[in-house]
């Protein structure tokens, strides 16, 4: 689970990181990362889970293990950065392993430009 302070919750927010931020895809996600100079806010991370992914059970289910993926990862991310991972249909059937590849090779190509 994220906690409370790393959640992206407002519309506005999640519009801002998608459309000004810089972008990285892969097979089964989408990362939308916005890093802006400013106050030393944690960084926040929203999630994107639309219906083309399934079902309601498989949304939920690729919604908690993007979550987990991404608490571990918060130390990497930028003070005060907005980040949306869109998950896209191939998530519902990509295994645990490969949607931490997925994750790991956007961001990596995301914190390093």
């Amino acid at each position: 689970m994220l906690p409370a302070s790393n959640r992206l919750r407002r519309s506005d927010d999640f519009r801002r990181a998608v459309r000004s931020g810089r972008r990285a895809g892969r097979r089964a996600v989408v990362l939308h990362l916005l890093a802006e100079d400013g106050p030393a806010d944690p960084p926040r991370v929203g999630f994107v889970v639309n219906k083309a992914v399934g079902n309601a059970v498989l949304r939920n289910r690729v919604h908690r293990r993007l979550r987990s993926v991404l608490a571990t990862r918060l130390p990497d991310l930028p003070a005060g950065s907005l980040t949306v991972v869109r998950a896209l249909p191939s998530s519902a059937t990509a295994s645990y392993d490969e949607l931490v590849a997925d994750v790991d090779g956007a961001l990596a190509r995301l914190l390093r430009s």
